[in-house]
């Protein structure tokens, strides 16, 4: 598998938070153990479940601090740089 330097944690220190909402998903969708779990294991369709459920609570995290400080949450995120496609 090629290495995909686009899929890169923008923020550092958020690592240990995204893991823990990765192993709290995981349960709630029935993988007891998941981090210890070889995930090649696992059919592709299961850790799909577990990263699309992630995207979908980032994504409502992100509406709910756009909705409760919108300019704040907006200019937050100014300093993260955009990924450009390639031609």
């Amino acid at each position: 598998m090629a290495n995909n330097s686009n899929n890169q944690i923008l923020i550092p220190q958020s690592r240990q938070n995204l893991n823990q909402m990765k192993y709290e998903i995981a349960s709630e969708l029935g993988f007891a153990n998941y981090n210890q779990i070889d995930k090649g294991s696992l059919p592709s369709r299961a850790n799909g479940y577990v990263g699309g459920n992630i995207t979908k609570r980032l994504v409502s995290l992100g509406e709910a601090a756009l909705a409760n400080n919108g300019g704040q949450a907006i200019s937050n995120t100014q300093s993260i740089n955009l990924d450009t496609p390639q031609q």
